[in-house]
This record gives C-alpha cells, sequence and structure tokens, in this order.
C-alpha cells in the first residue's frame, strides 16, 4: 500500500551561499571550485538557488507515476525550450550528488552523511559544449519514515517513547519535538543517537495528564527547521487519550513473539528482499493476519498474496517468519537477529490469474510456534495494567465462515504497523484497481488487478503501510469480515483502506487450493475499539470557498427559493459546503423531520445538502449545523439494491473514459444521508477539472488520494563509509550503500 509521507528537514548552515548570484563550492572531497551561474546571454536555468530534503519535500513538480519531483528547465532568451544535457556535480562525499534525468528531473541521493550538500545542477547546450549554465541545490536530510508509533493509546499517566529517525549517517542535525496547540500531556528531553554507520535516531517520552476527562487525541509533532529555505517540515504522531484506561501500542506488534506466535504481528517471506550484486539493499513485510483451518484440521496462517507469496514471485515451501525481514534488519534467517520459522508457504491465489478477486496465500504452521487457538493481539478485553489481551476472532455466529460486511459497520483490525484501531465500512461492492511490482523498492511494475466486490473502509489512523494481511472483525463481535490488503490516505487525512470480504477469500481459496477452510477462533465477543476519530466531515465543512463557487452558490439560492413550501417540508434555505464534494459550494434545504421530503440532488447546478429539522428552528434560527446532528441513518436496502444496479451499470464506463478514476462503489452520501451516493476514489495527481455531480440520478461522494498499491519504504542503519582519497575524483552513488525497507 502506497501512502504519502511525511519528511522534515533539518537545520541548514551557510545561507549565505543560496543568496549569491554566482555561486562557489567545494565538490566532494576535492578541493576544486565549482562555479553556479544560472543564466547568460543565450539562455537561463530555472529554479534558481533552492533546497530540498532527500526524501524531496520542496519538489516543485510530480512525475508521471504521482512522485515527487525537483524539475529543471532550460529557456532561450526568447521564452522557448533550449535544447541541453544536464549533469550534476559536489553532493555528499559519501552518497553522491544525486541524479537527473535527459528531462531535467532531479532525484536528490537516498542519504547524507552531514547536515547538508550543496549539488550544482549543469545544463549544457547540445549544439555547443561551451555555453552552459548552472544553479545550486542545496539538499538537506529528510525524515526516512513517519514517527514511530505513528500512533498510541493511552490511560491518564500513561507514557510512550517517540522516534524519529533522519537520512543522514553522522552530521549533528537533531528533530524537535512539541505538543500541537491545546495537546494534553507533557514532553520529557529529547535524546539523538549519532553515528557514522547510522541513521541519526532522535527519541522523546511523551506522558498523559493524571487524568482524563474525555476520549480525544492529542498530536506530537516532530519538526527540523530549515532556515535556508525559511521554512521547516514535520511529521506527527497521534496520541489517543482514553478514559476507560486502555494502554495500546503498536510496537508490540513488530518484534518477535515469546513462545507461541499471536497473530496480528509482523511477518512475511524468508526471502522477500532485493539485493544489488551480493548485497540485501531492501526488503518487505506486512502482517500475519489470522489462523485458518481445513476439514482434516490442519492450521494454515493467512495473509496477502503480496505479504506471504511476493506477488506470486514465491515458490510453495518458502518458510515464513515472525517478525518480518523490516523488523529484523533485513536479515534473513540464520544471517543475524532473532527471526523464527512459523509456516511454510502452501498456495496462494495468483494475481495474474483474471478469475481470482482475492489478495491472499496460506501457509502451513509449524509445529508449536503458533498459538493454535487462533488468538490476535489486543482483539481482547482490558487487563489490569490497561493493555488489551489477545483474543481469537469470534465464529460462532457463522461456524467460522465469515461474516458479510454492511455499510457504516464499526469495525476493527489488528495489524503490524498501526496495531488495534477502528473504523467503519465506508463502501461496499467496490470495484478497484491496485498496482502491484516484482520488487520491494518499486521499480519494477508487475501488474495493475481490479478487483471487485471489495470492502471500503476507513477512519482517522485505521491502518497504514505494513497492516497488509491483517485481518478486518466486526467491533461487535468480532466475526471476520474482511482481509485488509490495500490502502493510502486522503486529502482530509482519512485512512482509506480495502479489505477482500472475508467470506470470499475462504471460498476462493478452496476452489483455487482445494478442499474447504473455516477461520480459527472462539465464541463471539466485543472488541475493545481503538477509534481516532474521521476527519472527512469536519475538513470538508472547513473549507474554504472560492470565489466562483461563491458565485455558483448565490445563483442556486435563488433558484431554491422556489422549493421552500411547508406543505411540501421544505421549511428554508441557504448556503453551505458540500461534504460529498469538499470545496464545492452547496444549497442547504431545511427538511421537516417528521416527514419523508423529496430532494433534488442539484439545484440549479449547484449540490444540496438536506437538514432535517422543524419550523421552529428554521424561524428561531437555531438549526442544525450539519445533518449529522441527529447521527448516520441506515439506509434502506432497498435503496442500497437499487444504488448497486447503477452502480454496476456506470462503473466500466467511468472508469474506462477517466483515467484518474480507481474506483468505484457504494457508500452513504453525507450531503444528505438519507440517501445512497457513488463512492468515487479519484487520483489526487489528476483530479478532472469537472466531477460529475450525479450518475443516473445517483448522488456522487469523491475520496481524493493516492492511487492504490501496497508498499512503502523504510531505511535501516547504513554500513561503514567509504572515505575519500585526496586522488578520488569518482564517487559512488550512496543507494547499494544502506538498506531500505518496504512495507507490506
Amino acid at each position: 500500500m502506497n501512502v504519502g509521507i511525511v519528511t522534515v528537514r533539518p537545520f541548514s548552515r551557510n545561507l549565505a551561499l543560496l543568496l549569491a548570484p554566482a555561486l562557489l563550492l567545494t565538490v566532494g572531497c576535492s578541493s576544486g571550485l565549482v562555479s553556479a551561474n544560472s543564466s547568460n546571454s543565450v539562455f537561463s536555468v530555472a529554479p534558481g538557488a533552492s533546497v530540498i530534503d532527500t526524501n524531496c519535500t520542496g519538489c516543485n513538480a510530480v512525475n508521471a507515476s504521482g512522485a515527487l519531483v525537483h524539475q529543471f528547465s532550460a529557456k532561450l532568451t526568447n521564452g522557448s525550450p533550449a535544447e541541453v544535457i544536464w549533469s550534476v556535480q559536489g553532493g555528499d562525499a559519501t552518497s553522491g550528488p544525486g541524479t537527473i534525468s535527459a528531462s531535467g528531473q532531479y532525484t536528490p541521493p537516498s542519504y547524507l552523511t552531514a547536515d547538508r550538500a550543496e549539488v550544482v545542477v549543469t545544463a549544457i547546450v547540445t549544439t555547443n559544449p561551451n555555453l552552459r549554465s548552472s544553479t545550486l541545490l542545496t539538499v538537506t536530510p529528510g525524515f526516512l519514515q513517519p514517527l514511530t508509533p505513528e500512533n498510541a493509546a493511552l490511560g491518564a499517566n500513561g507514557s510512550v517513547n517517540l522516534t524519529g529517525v533522519l537520512a543522514e549517517a553522522g552530521g549533528s542535525a537533531s528533530i524537535n519535538f512539541e505538543l500541537a496547540s491545546s495537546g494534553q500531556g507533557s514532553l520529557g528531553p529529547t535524546t539523538c543517537q549519532r553515528d557514522n554507520k547510522a541513521f541519526t535516531s532522535c527519541t522523546v517520552t511523551y506522558t498523559a495528564p493524571s487524568s482524563v476527562q474525555a476520549t480525544g487525541t492529542t498530536a506530537v509533532i516532530a519538526t527540523v527547521s530549515n532556515p535556508a529555505s525559511g521554512a521547516g517540515t514535520k511529521a506527527s504522531s497521534v496520541v489517543l487519550l482514553n478514559t476507560v484506561g486502555v494502554n495500546s501500542n503498536p510496537a508490540a506488534h513488530q518484534g518477535q513473539m515469546p513462545a507461541t506466535v499471536a497473530l496480528g504481528s509482523s511477518g512475511g517471506n524468508n526471502t522477500d528482499y532485493d539485493t544489488h550484486g551480493s548485497q540485501i539493499v531492501d526488503c518487505c513485510s506486512g502482517t500475519l493476519g489470522a489462523l485458518i483451518e481445513d476439514a482434516n484440521r490442519r492450521k494454515y496462517l493467512l495473509s496477502n498474496n503480496h505479504v506471504l507469496a511476493k506477488s506470486d514471485q514465491a515458490s510453495v515451501g518458502d518458510t515464513i517468519v515472525q517478525p518480518g525481514l523490516i523488523d529484523n534488519n533485513c536479515s534473513p534467517m540464520g544471517e543475524g537477529g532473532s527471526l523464527q520459522a512459523v509456516a511454510q508457504l502452501t498456495g496462494w491465489l495468483p494475481l495474474s490469474a483474471k478469475q481470482t478477486n482475492a489478495d491472499a496465500a496460506i501457509a502451513q504452521v509449524s509445529s508449536r510456534s503458533v498459538d493454535l487457538s487462533g488468538s490476535i493481539l489486543e482483539l481482547g478485553s482490558r487487563q489490569a495494567d490497561g493493555t488489551l489481551a489477545a483474543a481469537p476472532p469470534g465464529i460462532s455466529s457463522t461456524n467460522g465462515k465469515g461474516e458479510a460486511a454492511t455499510l457504516e459497520m464499526k469495525v476493527a483490525k489488528s495489524g503490524r504497523t498501526t496495531g488495534l484501531t477502528c473504523g467503519g465500512v465506508s463502501a461496499v461492492d467496490l470495484d478497484v484497481t491496485v498496482d502491484y511490482y516484482l520488487d520491494c523498492a518499486e521499480t519494477r511494475p508487475y501488474l495493475t488487478k481490479t478487483f471487485k466486490h471489495q470492502l471500503g473502509l476507513s477512519g482517522n489512523q485505521f491502518s497504514d503501510a505494513g497492516d497488509s494481511g491483517a485481518l478486518v472483525v466486526d467491533a461487535a463481535n468480532a466475526e471476520p469480515v474482511g482481509l485488509y490488503f490495500a490502502g493510502g490516505t486522503d486529502l482530509a487525512g482519512v485512512s482509506q483502506g480495502v479489505a477482500n470480504p472475508a467470506p470470499d477469500v475462504l471460498s476462493e481459496l478452496g476452489g483455487q487450493l482445494g478442499g474447504s477452510y473455516t477461520f480459527a477462533g472462539t465464541a463471539d465477543h466485543a472488541v475493545s475499539c481503538l477509534s481516532y476519530g474521521d476527519n472527512t466531515i469536519l475538513s470538508a465543512q472547513s473549507r474554504t470557498l472560492s470565489a466562483t463557487e461563491t458565485t455558483r452558490a448565490q445563483q442556486g439560492l435563488t433558484q431554491a427559493r422556489m422549493l421552500v413550501n411547508s406543505a411540501t417540508g421544505v421549511l428554508g434555505i441557504g448556503v453551505g459546503r458540500s461534504i460529498d464534494r469538499p470545496g464545492e459550494a452547496a444549497v442547504i434545504l431545511y427538511m421537516d423531520e417528521n416527514r419523508t421530503v423529496s430532494v433534488p440532488a442539484t439545484v440549479d447546478g449547484v449540490r444540496t445538502i438536506a437538514i432535517p429539522t422543524t419550523g421552529r428552528a428554521v424561524s428561531y434560527g437555531s438549526v442544525p449545523q450539519s445533518p449529522f446532528e441527529s447521527g448516520l441513518p441506515a439506509l434502506p436496502s432497498a435503496v442500497l439494491a437499487q444504488a448497486v444496479v447503477i452502480k454496476n451499470q456506470a462503473t466500466s464506463g467511468l472508469m474506462r473514459q477517466n483515467p484518474a478514476f480507481f474506483g468505484v462503489g457504494v457508500g452513504q452520501s453525507l450531503d444528505n444521508p438519507r440517501e445512497a451516493a457513488l463512492i468515487i476514489y479519484v487520483d489526487r495527481n489528476r483530479i478532472p477539472t469537472q466531477l460529475p455531480q450525479v450518475v443516473d440520478g445517483l448522488r456522487t461522494r469523491y475520496v481524493i488520494m493516492d492511487r492504490l498499491h501496497v508498499t512503502r519504504s523504510y531505511s535501516s542503519p547504513v554500513p561503514p563509509r567509504r572515505h575519500c582519497t585526496p586522488q578520488q575524483t569518482a564517487r559512488p552513488t550512496g543507494f547499494d550503500l544502506f538498506k531500505v525497507f518496504h512495507l507490506r
């Protein structure tokens, strides 16, 4: 799964270098000086002097895949493009200057060995090698990953250690931790570990207040200021302060399990790594999701194909390990660390097969290596110390076959990265395309697969990379409802996930591999849900409308006045902000809450928001501010069924005609919760100018985010540094000097 990574830029010195029109710097370890003059009488290079970090925070463009890039251009004095050859010099003494493509797209080195590195970017006219212009780019270390842990739950006086890691081996950069405004609790002193052979890490201890009056979230913000750019970048960790005294730290899911392994923990294929020559350069891991059994009571681990079977690239009999390589410094069994073999890969649903519709694989467990009751970390009740006990999923209602999820069902999952979290089913019957790769670094595309009739899941901090393979359960009874396999974060900062329906997974495994499978578990039981909330509504309602949208709203309001009629149940009108399409204006229609009122989806081309209220509230100006003050009503089954029919008729056309659409499902309109809506997932880097407000009479609701794929990279300690010699002119690239972790 692919999620946008928040990065930070550490302190940069020598600001004066960035302000000079003609620049000189020392290249690598040599004493030679290189000048940087961004223009001459024939052409110029843009941008001028600028600052980015190793994760490209501060970059100025995106490539065709939506990834951030720093784009350089060369133009003649008349404004037309100049035909040039690009080159880079200088940079870090060990990891080099980075690379630049023939089109001027610059990629920084993956890490530094100092707080900053100056890179000279040069453009040479193809017809005249003596005609050139240069500009200076300052590169600083960026965060390698979000803070660890990204989220945690604490009761009064609870504490958690938070760590940030910078892409810098050596140097002196530090991370500043502080509570967000209105945050509760306190932070201890920051301690940083710096070494020429390891990335810089800084840790702080957060302690919850002595009394928690109401359950809610507090954010700890990590920043590294950069005077060179006049700004700083940041990352954050969210702490759920709760009145029931639950203490939950996802770090417990990432280490080696004592004795027999509980599910919901880190794991994967022992050969899931990439190599450069004889060196392992990165590795992948995910979550060991659940335990299933066949008719002969043989037990198998259940997770995703891309976690256990390396996206179709594995072999039957491969060793499945716990924890995954990501949590063992990318070292396979026998090469150090604390891995244990827990199962042998048995089979998988081939992603390449058109008839498969789930991302699943199974591995027969080794004797006494796994808790044979099927216990999943934190799925049980609160213990005396505030932690949550492990417990098997519930199976008594369905005889282990899994439960069909319903729209807005409250669900829970226990995963490697975010631990136990709860969210809701936001879309059903979801058709969605997901990108797969042959390698952990995602440089070798494998295929893009369309899955049909999936489950859409959402909620703040509900899931992240590394949670792939986690079992999704009904929070009310712990019955399995899905197998989590992909997701990301939308523009509102809400986690959006996708799960294969649990009954379908078992059915397909039986059909493809033979036999019959059921979930191992116990009597149904409630899950002690950890819900971090959902920013969807708040984010949409806080959006500032553009002047164009404000004008549209006023025009729609004029038309809407003709709808006001107490006899038909429309009591009043107003101007609002759409939640189904954040950033669009809407006309509010105040409806008689005691009647069923037919509300048009649009008025004069403007979306409508339907808010139930009373005539008295309209008269006294005390109307509700949103449709949700009384909660979300359950949609009648007939309404959902009709919406599914429309969705099935429209999906192929929508996704074929507009490549920005990568998922279409059925959900609930947030502008009028009494109606269903077509949920459309939109590539945030290719948002169309016009998005349909209705499709075949059905309202549309848009989820704007990165396209779905299933890994994200992290970095491990760096091997011993290479040192420059006085005669050295060539500089090795930094990529093969360290390992990059990829979470499934």
